[in-house]
């Protein structure tokens, strides 16, 4: 099993066809089929159904391409790192985020990366916390955004300050004060948050999303009180809503900069984690 025949089947199993991954991969159908079956005998074990309208993984196929498409990955990145420490400040650096800390990251200092590197691109995955993790650890990703908590193991971290949580408010649904509400003072009305906020919460909210970022759309629309970290606020659209800082420092937040403690970091993602800073 080598490199080619990983990148072959993940073509396979993504468009369902011979023909239309030997088209992707601009080569003619026989040599795929070829590989395919070569493949199959190899790991003796059927990787894919045929049928009428194409192909479908196995059970086998399924593991197979969810190894294939990480170890792809992880080629992909030993590359560039390795192209990046031989060069210089040139190549393409992958960046993790965390959708919570969306506000703060990537932020516009890492615009100078383009400004002053012509030779240099981002390419930037997100995912919720664990995924971030799991991008950076496995080394795909070198440098990765997260916000607390989280385990540090086998990281190195830069923190940003602590940040509360905010209450976005539709007009039908507003407690509190001027500026600031009381978690209590939010019982009698329904709460939209992620799973890692409703975590922290003694009651169930009314809806949890996946992604940080719609807790405001949903609250923009009138479905309750949306609850997230206060620097999502400058990239999401809160509409009529009045926004108040819940004041119980217990729900407070850090997003961080982290990446591998055991591996030393690329000129590129130096010079990103040097302009990212606390995330301030």
């Amino acid at each position: 099993m080598n490199l080619k025949q990983l990148e072959y089947f993940v073509a396979i199993a993504e468009e369902g066809q011979i023909t239309a991954a030997a088209r992707r991969l601009h080569i003619s159908q026989p040599p795929l089929s070829y590989e395919l079956a070569q493949l199959e005998r190899e790991l003796d074990t059927q990787l894919v159904r045929r049928g009428p309208r194409g192909v479908t993984p196995t059970a086998a196929g399924r593991l197979l391409y969810e190894r294939a498409q990480r170890i792809l990955a992880m080629t992909t990145a030993a590359s560039r790192e390795v192209s990046s420490v031989g060069k210089g400040l040139t190549g393409t650096l992958c960046l993790a985020t965390c959708g919570s800390a969306a506000g703060l990251a990537p932020s516009a200092r890492l615009a100078e990366l383009a400004a002053r590197h012509p030779d240099v691109s981002l390419e930037l995955r997100e995912g919720d916390v664990p995924e971030v993790l799991d991008l950076v650890t496995s080394g795909i990703a070198e440098v990765g955004i997260v916000r607390t908590p989280f385990s540090t193991q086998g990281l190195r971290t830069r923190y940003a300050p602590a940040e509360p949580l905010v209450a976005v408010m539709p007009p039908t649904f507003e407690r509190g004060d001027e500026l600031s509400v009381l978690l209590a003072q939010l019982e009698d009305v329904p709460i939209i948050c992620d799973s890692r906020t409703a975590d922290t919460l003694d009651r169930a909210p009314f809806c949890i999303t996946d992604d940080t970022r719609s807790v405001c759309s949903c609250a923009a629309a009138g479905l309750g009180v949306g609850l997230v970290p206060r620097s999502l606020l400058t990239v999401c659209d809160t509409g009529p809503c009045y926004i108040k800082t819940l004041t119980e420092k217990d729900l407070e937040s850090r997003a961080a900069v982290i990446w591998k403690a055991d591996r030393a970091l690329s000129p590129l993602a130096e010079r990103a984690v040097a302009l990212l800073g606390e995330l301030t």
